[in-house]
């Protein structure tokens, strides 16, 4: 039976697709395999779309979303290098840096301790609301801190020693706290700012207390200071200012292209890496001298209750606006009990 003219048709155009194919699959299947190479283009002027451009980067859409005019943004190039490169060793620098410089101190000065000894009665340093406010933010720090870490040191350092999907769990849960520790966080900060502002400002005693080294280099010399002496102020400023560039660049981050635009996604993602290297270490110095550091210095955090002694070579200033004597050979005897027990500075017994 002779072939109709429409099946021959169709028979030689299946003939000329299947060839088609048989001859475009080894190419398609190379570019699939394609490697990146140091011969593959790297450079805005070496790609075919940049020359085509000629720098025009910005095109035009009518939809509401106006962000998605951008065709090229070159800026990502030199933001994915600092993320992948350049943030992991300045903040591997700066906290690597500041544990070596603990340690060496502490090998060097050892353990600051009481020089006249323990008085056996203690004075109220702090209340339970600044306890509160200052551990509902240690707390988080840490939290957020440690997530952080996950997600800027975890790709190539957690990934070959635990694998790709326990890591894709540790990262996944790590995100969903450090979002939402956030905002016990900011809250912290907020309390300790309303708390303890009208201690940290700065005064003329403070440059004593830098110029002597904070009596951190010699025993038993510690320059007269209020509640909080110039190193506690710095710290303060520095958790407090650095903590809101923190939430403020974070925020922008879990709520993106509600400010700015990519380019402003990428200078927050910038500021927030380099102000929680600079935030970490300085916790570092904090935490050092709050435990191992400094004798009876975790007591004004972890009970509220600091030894007479500790508060008169450490905070003598505040003491005598407390009224209590400062000299430690007075004893525990020379303090007066006619104050309120619930102020700050209220000896207990």
């Amino acid at each position: 039976m002779p072939m109709m003219p429409g099946t021959i048709l169709r028979l030689l155009t299946g003939l000329a697709v299947a060839v088609l194919l048989l001859v475009a699959a080894p190419a398609a299947h190379a570019q699939l395999d394609q490697v990146v190479t140091p011969n593959s283009p790297s450079a805005k002027e070496e790609v075919e779309l940049y020359q085509q451009l000629q720098g025009k980067v910005q095109g035009y859409v009518s939809i509401p979303d106006g962000k998605l005019a951008t065709l090229v943004q070159p800026q990502g190039r030199d933001w994915r290098e600092f993320r992948n490169y350049y943030g992991r060793i300045i903040s591997g620098v700066a906290m690597g840096g500041m544990l070596l410089g603990l340690a060496a101190f502490y090998m060097f000065r050892g353990k600051i301790r009481i020089v006249a000894g323990r008085a056996g009665r203690t004075v109220t340093r702090f209340m339970p609301i600044d306890r509160f406010a200052h551990w509902l933010t240690a707390s988080s720090f840490i939290v957020l801190a440690l997530s952080g870490l996950i997600l800027a040191f975890g790709r190539p350092l957690l990934i070959p020693l635990i694998g790709h999907e326990a890591f894709t769990v540790l990262a996944t849960y790590g995100k969903f706290s450090h979002n939402f520790l956030s905002f016990p966080f900011v809250l912290g900060i907020l309390m300790m700012l309303v708390l303890w502002i009208k201690d940290n400002i700065p005064e003329k005693a403070d440059l004593t207390w830098i110029k002597q080294g904070g009596g951190f280099l010699n025993n038993g010399m510690h320059p007269e200071a209020g509640r909080f002496n110039a190193g506690q102020k710095m710290i303060f400023w520095t958790i407090v200012l650095g903590g809101l560039a923190m939430a403020v660049s974070g925020y922008m981050l879990m709520f993106p292209f509600y400010l700015t635009g990519v380019g402003g996604m990428q200078i927050s993602h910038i500021v927030h890496w380099l102000g929680t290297a600079v935030l970490m270490a300085v916790i570092f110095g904090h935490i050092y001298i709050g435990t191992i550091g400094m004798e009876g210095a975790f007591d004004a955090m972890g009970n509220g209750e600091v030894d007479l002694n500790w508060a008169r070579e450490h905070h003598a200033g505040w003491l005598k606006t407390q009224g209590i004597s400062t000299d430690t050979r007075d004893g525990p005897s020379k303090v007066p009990m006619h104050r309120d027990p619930h102020s700050p500075g209220m000896p207990a017994e």
